[in-house]
Parts: C-alpha cells; sequence; structure tokens
C-alpha cells in the first residue's frame, strides 16, 4: 500500500457528531458563513435556493472533507500511473478479507426495491411515464445558471408544485427520484471555502438534501445520490463519512440516506466489493456502464484505458465484468443495474427499427442475466424495457436478486482486464 493511500486510511478515524449537533445546523440559520465566497450571483433563484441553511452545512462540509478530495485524486493518478507502468491490474491483497468475508449492506429502502427501468437525463427533461425511477444528473458543462435552476427544479418537484401534466408528483407511480451528483474531480471555480473551489459532488449533495429531506422523508422516501464513476474503496470510505456526517448533524437514524454508485471504470471493476464494504450502511445498488458503449483501440495505454474505458457485451454473453457485478451485489444484498447510455437517441425524434432492435437485444441479454434494472435516456426505450424486464422478474416481484451466478466460474484479473476490447 502507499504512503498515500494508508494516509487515507486512517481517515477512518473521523467521527461524526453527536446527534444533538442538529441545533447548530437547524436552530441557528444565523451562523457565521464568512469562509464561503460565491463569485456568481444568479439573482432571486440563487438566494431563495442557497438560505443560510444550506451555506451552514456546505462550510463544514467543504471544512471536513474537501481537504481529502485533492488527495484522493492524487490517488487516482498514483494507480493510473502504476497500472500504466505495470501494464497490468489485480484484486487488492489487502482486503481479501472483505471479498472473503460473509457480511451484506444494512438494507435497500422499500421505493427503491424495483428499479426494473429508471429514465436518466438531464433535469431539464422531465417526463418519467412508464418508469419506476427517475435521475436527475448534474455534470461537467452546465454553467452556474444552470446549476442553480436545476436545483430549484428539483425542489419544486420533490415538493410537487410542478403541473401534473409536465410531471408525474413524486410519491404516484414514479418509485423514487435520484440526484447523481458530479463527477468528484469536477470543481465550482466560482464557489469557494477559505480561498479554494469546493468540489462539485459535494455541493449537489448539499443543496439537494438540504432542499428537500424533510419533504421526502415525510413522503415515505430516502433521499437517494447517484455516484457516478467512482473508482476505488477509499472514495466509497469518504462518501460514506460524508453521509454519517450529515446523518448525524439532522438526527437522522444511520443509512438514511441511501446512494447508488456507478462502476464505470476497470480500476472500480476491481474493488466492487470492497466499494460495497465501505458504503454497507448507505448503498443500495451498483451500475455498470453502457453494454453497448466499446472502448478505446486494444493498443492504448492502460493508464487510458483507466480512465476512459467502458464496458460492452457480445450479443450472446456478458462480459466477466458484468457478470461479476451481479454475481457480488446479489451475494451481498444489493441491486446490479445497467445503464444503456443511449443518450445519442434524445436528439432524435425517432429510432429505426434497426438501432431499436439492437438495444432490446441488449435489454434482453440484461435481464435475462440477472441484471435487476436498467437505466435509460430515451422514453422510446421504455416500453421495450418494461416490456422485457416485466418478463423475467414478473410483475409481482421487485427483483432478481435471488440470481446468485454462483454457478459462475471464478473470474480472475486476466478475464476482467479481456473485458476491455
Amino acid at each position: 500500500m502507499t504512503q498515500l493511500a494508508a494516509e487515507l486510511y486512517e481517515a477512518d478515524t473521523i467521527t461524526p457528531p453527536k446527534a444533538n449537533a442538529i441545533s447548530r445546523a437547524e436552530q441557528s440559520t444565523q451562523t457565521s458563513v464568512s469562509s464561503l465566497v460565491f463569485s456568481r450571483d444568479a439573482g432571486p433563484s440563487q438566494q431563495a435556493l442557497l438560505t443560510d441553511g444550506v451555506k451552514c452545512l456546505l462550510k463544514g462540509l467543504s471544512k471536513q472533507f474537501a481537504p481529502q478530495v485533492k488527495q484522493l485524486l492524487t490517488l487516482r493518478k498514483h494507480k493510473h500511473q502504476h497500472a500504466a507502468s505495470e501494464a497490468s491490474l489485480d484484486f487488492l491483497a489487502e482486503t481479501t478479507a472483505i471479498r472473503n468475508g460473509d457480511w451484506q449492506i444494512r438494507s435497500i429502502s422499500e421505493e427503491l426495491q424495483d428499479r426494473r427501468v429508471e429514465l436518466g437525463s438531464p433535469i431539464s427533461i422531465t417526463s418519467t411515464s412508464g418508469a419506476q425511477g427517475k435521475t436527475g444528473e448534474f455534470g461537467d458543462g452546465q454553467s452556474w445558471n444552470e446549476i442553480i435552476q436545476a436545483h430549484t427544479y428539483l425542489r419544486s418537484l420533490v415538493s410537487r408544485s410542478l403541473d401534473s401534466n409536465v410531471e408525474e408528483p413524486l410519491g404516484n407511480k414514479v418509485s423514487a427520484f435520484t440526484c447523481k451528483v458530479s463527477h468528484l474531480d469536477l470543481y465550482l471555480q466560482h464557489v469557494e471555502y477559505d480561498g479554494n473551489a469546493i468540489p462539485a459532488a459535494l455541493f449537489d449533495f448539499c443543496v439537494y438534501f438540504y432542499s428537500n429531506y424533510r419533504q421526502l422523508l415525510s413522503n415515505g422516501f430516502a433521499p437517494h445520490f447517484y455516484i457516478p464513476r467512482i473508482e476505488n474503496h477509499l472514495e466509497a470510505r469518504w462518501w460514506a463519512s460524508v453521509f454519517a456526517f450529515v446523518e448525524a448533524r439532522f438526527c437522522l437514524q444511520p443509512g438514511a440516506i441511501k446512494c447508488t454508485c456507478g462502476i464505470e471504470t476497470i480500476a472500480a471493476a476491481f474493488e466492487m466489493d470492497e466499494i460495497l464494504y465501505e458504503l454497507r450502511s448507505n448503498i443500495v445498488a451498483l451500475s455498470c456502464g453502457d453494454l453497448d458503449t466499446k472502448t478505446k483501440a486494444a493498443e492504448q495505454q492502460m493508464s487510458s484505458q483507466l480512465n476512459d474505458c467502458r464496458f460492452n457485451s457480445s450479443d450472446k454473453s456478458l462480459t466477466a465484468y458484468a457478470r461479476l457485478l451481479i454475481k457480488t451485489c446479489h451475494k451481498r444484498g444489493a441491486l446490479a443495474l445497467v445503464d444503456m447510455e443511449s443518450g445519442w437517441l434524445v436528439e432524435q425524434a425517432t429510432v429505426d427499427e434497426q438501432a431499436l432492435n439492437k438495444l432490446t437485444s441488449h435489454l434482453e441479454l440484461a435481464a435475462r442475466s440477472g441484471f435487476d434494472g436498467v437505466q435509460i435516456s430515451n422514453m422510446q426505450l421504455a416500453e421495450p424495457a418494461v416490456s422485457i424486464f416485466n418478463r423475467f422478474i414478473g410483475v409481482d416481484n421487485n427483483n432478481q436478486l435471488h440470481i446468485t451466478r454462483d454457478v459462475d466460474a471464478p473470474i480472475h484479473a486476466k478475464e476482467l482486464l479481456a473485458s476491455i476490447v
């Protein structure tokens, strides 16, 4: 283990404040936020969204957790460089006991047990008809005004203040709503704490949680977050500490905040057990990248593959990566999801028959193999996706946790590395 990794392991000693600390966040809205500076102004919308309570929580999170993000990103870089120089990766020797241990995640909230079809899209795209849930995505390329507008929209959605003709109200047919935070390596240059830009993911989490947690919990929903492109279990540990900090601060039960993690790189594929373990109080699912997206050419350097690779399947069988994800998740009591990443369809009014047949064949492969659900980004896929997963899961069942894939042969490093072509 590198010295940097060892130092991050010691971060496990960070203890969240006692539950009675809620008085500082809820009752003392006049708390100084002088160390938090916003260099952009989105006008009345920003003032209405970024209340004293939001700023107080954001200040606390930034002070406690923002410095560790730089360490985590440095560790990513070191691991990429090591993999490139060694031209190989393997399962971690120091976490063998976790992979071989007999443990499971805490629980899956009732509204998150059935996730057979979810619509993932930029937050301005509002239709959810036919899907079990909706994921609103934050990410690169959004302006400050767009970020403020998106969070304002989410708050309106959760409070059921939108026209029902535009969006199905939360709590009706839609089972759950998810906030997909920004990638960990993105920073908001116009939001600073003590002179340093804060991680965009921390901002997204803070604003969405504080703005919506009361309404969500009163409606019987867990605040649910999608963490994209997580790369290792130390990043998972960081997120677990963030969740524990907020749960204690607001007198919530441990595990009240729920999350799904996107396993989208080779590095993360080698640490799926460990990521589940570190987040075992909060996590409900892992999601694998688009089964139909081809990675870069095989002759590219390992470092590029670590940064940019996605996974694919043949028309006949899943890759070792996808099979291992299903087996690992179901062994630990977590759902296994697949992201079809059909974003290119959003710009098309219609999808031709050949493309639709190809996508539905991948949907059928995923459902037949044991995945519990799929995230799509084009409503034209909603009906065939629901039909396919209904056929394999059953309309009276929630998921396929009973499919253990225990008969699969052990999957070793060489099989995982062969998943990139």
